[in-house]
């Protein structure tokens, strides 16, 4: 079985499963559901893989580790902190902070100066008066100093709105694939897994992949993919980019299965789609704060049904008629 990690959503849903699993061992609904949960996707397999070699790896007993997984990450945090008297103890701390840390999810996301979590959106007001607002599941670390103002993105998506002007040093936002420069600007950076999407709202920003020496310029409308050699083709800004500061997810003509994609970022679980549906296409708006209620809104504009098992796997099939049959055709 792979070790490469898995999705963090993927994995809190095994951990669910484990803690349930545990509580309910006698339950056959119960490990119906689990199987169908696990053979629905090769990357469930190998979280429940990788999830038995945290013990084995680090002969710790069950129940304490499993309480500090499901902790929110604050609160694991601060337990990982209380840990820290007694030999046990200790090996409790560093193997969960090695374990998940490492493995899965980046060691600067639980080191970030700011984050938020699965869900959370936060906006923060730097020094220089520059609004930040940070997606779900997003961190950053602020570096201001006499020569610069620098923001790094560790994990997921924010928004800039520059205030000082009149601040001769340069105000620039850093990823992994390279930086971007703003010339008093509203922009949005996004760390995707093919490189970092930087969208501009408002003015110009001049972005330079990492291991490259020039800068491009993207004016207001424009978007473009970096990468650490290159800079993807500039494209037009889709409507409803920056929707998400205002609670909402707006999209024109898309694939059922990347509405359900961008909505999984919101939620935790497994959300996905029977593939005889994943390729019909959506328009509308969705609310974030409620991806239940944005599920449902489906239910009247495609001829789908929702299948929920447990709060953590939820799963869009086509709708069956009287006789039972699909009514989408593969």
């Amino acid at each position: 079985m792979s070790s490469r990690p898995v999705p963090a959503h993927v994995l809190e849903a095994a951990i669910a499963w484990q803690l349930s699993l545990d509580s309910t061992a006698e339950d056959a609904a119960e490990r119906q559901d689990f199987a169908r949960w696990l053979g629905a996707s090769e990357e469930h397999a190998r979280a429940w893989s990788q999830l038995g070699l945290l013990n084995q790896r680090f002969e710790l007993p069950a129940g304490p580790a499993r309480r500090a997984l499901q902790q929110s990450p604050t609160a694991l945090r601060r337990r990982v902190g209380k840990l820290g008297s007694g030999l046990a103890g200790l090996c409790l701390a560093v193997g969960l902070a090695l374990f998940i840390g490492d493995r899965y999810l980046p060691l600067g996301y639980w080191l970030a100066d700011q984050r938020t979590a699965t869900g959370e959106q936060r906006s923060i007001r730097l020094a220089d008066n520059t609004l930040v607002r940070l997606n779900t599941h997003s961190a950053i670390d602020v570096r201001f100093d006499g020569q610069q103002r620098r923001v790094i993105l560790r994990d997921g998506e924010i928004l800039i709105e520059t205030a000082s002007h009149d601040d001769p040093r340069p105000f620039i936002v850093e990823t992994r694939d390279g930086q971007m420069r703003a010339l008093g600007t509203r922009f949005l950076v996004r760390r995707e897994s093919a490189g970092t999407r930087l969208s501009v709202l408002q003015a110009a920003v001049a972005a330079q992949p990492q291991r490259m020496s020039g800068e491009q310029v993207l004016r207001e409308g424009q978007q473009v993919l970096i990468q650490a050699d290159g800079l993807g083709p500039l494209l037009n800004l889709p409507a409803g980019s920056d929707a998400w500061v205002r609670g909402m997810l707006v999209v024109d003509n898309v694939r059922l299965a990347d509405l359900l994609a961008e909505l999984s970022r919101y939620r935790p679980g497994y959300l996905g789609s029977d593939a005889r549906v994943a390729d019909l296409r959506i328009t509308g708006s969705f609310p974030l704060a409620d991806t239940d209620l944005a599920l449902k809104a489906l239910l009247p504009t495609l001829p789908v049904r929702i299948e929920q098992h447990t709060p953590w796997w939820t799963r869009v099939e086509p709708r069956e008629d009287a006789k039972g049959a699909a009514t989408v055709k593969p």
